[in-house]
């Protein structure tokens, strides 16, 4: 049995407890600070998640995030990120003030930044924040893949993919949180699967919004009944500009084909926050407008992502080469109307 603490309290965290608890390990959610209230209505209820529809197993400790140290006041066998992006500073410096010298972490938020200018995955950021405040022996893996938080808690079958420098270290975490339904291949290729599982929410915008895009003379009935021609077009061109953004960045061409890259994207397309707000954009909705006005209070990761390394990005490429990519970016960074140059 391994001790494991989950920092996060939210859909995705909880539903990666699942597995874990399956496997018989002894398993904590931590809340956030911003979660105290949630971990309040799940407690009261009987460990019923709010945004999940599910009871958690009884078996899955939760508490809010006061009661941190005397969860990490043993040593632990895994620590899982499971915050928002916005929430790494904060949570590299919390992890800071218990870590124990090559304690594995798996990160499973997405995401990227920008660090004295450059491109940097989150792996690299909380590597650097743990560093910064004391930590050089660190050990940190990346967990990604097309998986929908409420299938995953519904035990669906998944894939993931668990990215580490060291094949060795990712072979370790497979041990401890897969199951007959919950599968994870392993890789080397760190900034690959970071790269493709972040910028993929660039892209299923765009390609949420091949309705839209397909033609924007014909009706709306008739765009929803003929409009999965443009939507594979720009599945074919997204994927070859996921490509060249991931091999710039030192990444694998087959991490892109891979459940990091072409599986993410086809699971954000088909059922996530980020395609739904590429369907508002195609059908000639403004950034802002739309965001005000259908999902004010919904996260859209891949929004969030545009406008934290967007004006990075159109200094770094050539828009000729990535019509796409600057489509999207000027969209929402520039609050312009989603127009392609096919």
């Amino acid at each position: 049995m391994k001790k494991i603490l989950i920092i996060g309290a939210g859909a995705m965290g909880s539903a990666f407890s699942i597995p874990c608890v399956e496997n018989n390990n002894d398993v904590n959610i931590i809340g956030s600070v911003l979660e105290n209230d949630f971990i309040s209505s799940i407690k009261s209820n009987k460990n019923l998640h709010p945004v999940l529809k599910i009871n958690l197993p009884n078996s899955i400790k939760i508490e809010k995030f006061e009661k941190v140290n005397s969860v990490a006041d043993k040593e632990l066998d895994l620590i899982v990120v499971a915050v928002s992006s916005v929430g790494i500073d904060w949570v590299g410096d919390e992890i800071s003030k218990f870590y124990l010298p090559d304690t594995p972490i798996v990160l499973l938020t997405k995401g990227l930044s920008i660090i004295n200018n450059q491109l940097t995955t989150l792996t690299e950021k909380l590597e650097i924040i743990l560093k910064k405040n004391g930590h050089n022996n660190v050990n940190i893996s990346s967990v990604k893949g097309p998986c929908l938080a409420s299938g995953l808690a519904n035990k669906m079958r998944t894939g993931t993919i668990i990215a580490n420098k060291s094949i060795k270290e990712a072979q370790k975490i497979q041990k401890i949180i897969q199951t007959d339904y919950y599968k994870c291949e392993i890789s080397d290729d760190v900034e690959g699967v970071e790269i493709s599982s972040a910028i993929k929410n660039l892209y299923s915008m765009l390609i949420g919004g091949s309705q839209g895009l397909s033609n924007p003379t014909a009706s709306k009935e008739i765009q929803e009944k003929y409009y999965l021609n443009t939507a594979a077009s720009l599945i074919h061109r997204s994927i070859s500009e996921m490509i060249e953004i991931v091999n710039h960045y030192s990444g694998k061409t087959d991490t892109v084909y891979g459940l990091a890259g072409l599986g993410d994207l086809y699971v954000s397309v088909s059922g996530g926050r980020n395609s739904q707000m590429g369907k508002y954009l195609g059908q000639g909705y403004l950034y802002k407008e739309a965001k005000e006005k259908f999902m004010k209070s919904t996260t859209v990761e891949g929004a969030q992502l545009a406008l934290e390394i967007g004006p990075k990005l159109m200094t770094k490429f050539d828009k000729n080469k990535f019509p796409l990519l600057f489509s999207i970016l000027k969209c929402i960074c520039e609050n312009k109307k989603l127009q392609i140059d096919w």
